[in-house]
């Protein structure tokens, strides 16, 4: 029984103080979700509704691809995940139990799957596989924020495809894109396929499920054909005037201007006709050669270092260099550059400088109170072309300007290769009798995530407003007079109707008044609301809004027989979005 007397639907009138994220405010105000501490939320009741409504449509999707539900634990033993390398992760909770044993609180479960996967398959006969679940995932996260956008526990759903070799991957992986763009199409959401980074997954490539809106935390860049997220997108740089170079650079005193946009005022340059120089060293835990080594990053003065495609160019994390360590090796913090270095420091130059045009550059001279002018890359400094810029507006790609959007990540795709299956053993017998290692995909997805972005795109100034296929309820139904009125006792009626039909219905039947009633309706969101009372009596009809944009639609006629009225309200709730 769904009856608001008797429901937990604990609405509030105001935000938390400190909310931002439109999904935090009104999720929270319309009872949907309660916080325990920082990153922990309870779903509510009618939160658990919508949250469920996604887990439905992401698991028809994936069981019709051919996925296998179970699932699998998330405390975990340390072991695999030492062999898989990933037990260092900051953001991974590790724990012990009273025996001392090194255990985890998984945040994803390719460790344990594939643990699975090379205790069972055996022959390439054993294969393909597409194994899946919904579970709670546990993140140390630095900054929970936003209500249920990013917190420390949450649920979602993971599934990872077994294959005997990049072709097979490749198959289950487009499998998957399918799956997914049907789950965000039927969740009426809007959102993009993108590039993406691997990040702490690894593996050979992925793409990002992004929902475009203010709260997200992600920046997608966007051109006709061509959508990335800004951690690996790629474009052509805007050009920028270079005055022409002279046969060798030239001094320029500029004392105690030390910023891009100091220098570029004073001698009257765009910004982009400055180099601007990003010192770093390599982080010695890196494991890699030369860990510990300081690296000059140049980009153009218009243009900032994106730290993870650095990282992808060097092959290791990097942390800023101290102002020590760059006195000590290159000059004064405000005025390194490239030039007349020794050998001991790499030197990266980003492809948009490295193809600026004829001119020079103004630089560092690594000297207090001076630049150079007329510095040509290559003539005066060697380098290594790298990609390391983060995209911005007004860049173009095949010729069409990008435009940069916040969104939510609200799923993601991975092509891990053999990153899991060679540390952890996963491997089976070709057809000749040889062992070969098990290419693997993974891929997750999350409910929560999924209802707090619809939340953000749909809202209007009254509250939420569900796409139907996440809506709690497909009905509000309000009934406006006190019990033993006749109004009353017709809204009883078309509630027992509308419940024996098989429509989802939400009986606002409390002893308040109007106002209140509709205020509440409008800000839970369900698509119909039907209200009875007096004029309702008068007309012979129950009044019909629909919430999306809150307009009427024709009255449901009273008199009508229960198969019409159900019939009626179904085929109005199928026409919405």
């Amino acid at each position: 029984m769904t009856r608001l007397s008797e429901y937990l639907l604990p609405t509030e009138k105001q935000a938390p103080a400190d909310a931002e994220a439109i999904s935090h405010k009104l999720m929270v105000r319309a009872g949907l979700i309660r916080q325990m501490g920082a990153g922990m939320w309870t779903w509510l009741p009618a939160g658990w509704r919508c949250h469920q409504r996604a887990v439905a449509i992401i698991r028809e999707e994936i069981d019709a691809i051919g996925g296998q539900e179970m699932l699998m634990p998330v405390l975990q033993p340390a072991e695999p995940w030492r062999r898989s390398g990933r037990y260092d992760i900051d953001e991974l909770f590790k724990l012990s139990d009273r025996k001392g044993s090194e255990l985890v609180l998984a945040m994803t479960h390719e460790e344990a799957v594939t643990t699975h996967v090379a205790q069972v398959v055996r022959s390439y006969r054993d294969l393909p596989l597409i194994l899946y679940h919904f579970q709670v995932k546990e993140r140390d996260e630095p900054r929970p924020r936003a209500g249920v956008l990013r917190t420390r526990e949450f649920v979602m759903k993971d599934s990872y495809s077994f294959d005997r070799d990049a072709e097979g991957l490749e198959e289950r992986y487009q499998l998957h894109v399918g799956a997914y763009d049907r789950i965000m199409e039927r969740t009426g959401l809007r959102f993009y396929r993108v590039e993406a980074d691997v990040g702490m997954m690894g593996g050979l490539g992925a793409h990002e499920y992004m929902a475009p809106c203010p709260a997200g935390e992600n920046e997608v860049a966007l051109a006709p054909g061509y959508a990335a997220n800004v951690e690996v997108a790629r474009a052509d740089a805007a050009p920028v005037a270079l005055a022409p170079a002279p046969a060798e650079p030239q001094a320029l005193a500029t004392p105690g201007l030390t910023t891009v946009a100091e220098v570029a005022a004073s001698l009257g340059l765009a910004e982009g006709a400055l180099l601007k120089a990003y010192p770093v060293v390599r982080t010695a835990g890196s494991g890699e050669e030369g860990a510990g080594g300081l690296v000059l990053v140049l980009v153009r003065g218009d243009h900032r270092v994106n730290e993870i495609k650095l990282a992808r160019a060097l092959g290791s994390a990097t942390r800023p260099a101290q102002a020590e360590e760059i006195e000590g090796a290159l000059g004064p913090p405000g005025f390194i550059g490239p030039v007349g270095l020794g050998e001991g420091v790499e030197i990266l130059l980003d492809s948009a400088a490295a193809g600026g045009g004829e001119g020079g550059y103004v630089t560092g001279a690594n000297r207090p109170d001076e630049h150079l002018g007329g510095v040509l890359p290559g003539r005066d400094f060697a380098f290594r072309e790298v990609d390391v810029r983060e995209v911005c507006a007004g860049d173009t790609v095949d010729g069409q300007p990008i435009t940069i959007e916040p969104a939510i990540e609200v799923g993601n795709i991975f092509k891990l290769g053999t990153r899991y299956s060679e540390p952890l053993g996963a491997s089976y017998l070709d057809e000749s009798g040889s062992e070969r290692p098990i290419w693997m995909g993974s891929y997750g997805i999350g409910p929560a995530r999924i209802v707090a972005a619809a939340v953000e795109q749909y809202a209007d100034e009254h509250g939420i407003s569900w796409p139907r296929a996440l809506a709690p309820f497909a009905v509000h139904l309000v009934a406006l007079g006190k019990p033993g009125t006749p109004e009353r006792a017709a809204a009883e009626e078309l509630y027992e109707t509308l419940l024996t039909g098989g429509i989802e219905v939400l009986y606002d039947d409390r002893d308040l008044g109007p106002g209140e009633k509709f205020a509440e309706a409008e800000l839970l969101g369900c698509p119909l609301r039907l209200t009875v009372g007096r004029r309702s009596l008068e007309s012979g009809a129950a009044e019909v809004q629909v919430r999306r944009g809150c307009h009427e639609a024709p009255g449901l006629k009273l008199a009508a027989g229960r198969e019409e009225i159900v019939r009626a309200v179904d085929e109005l709730w199928r026409s919405l979005p």
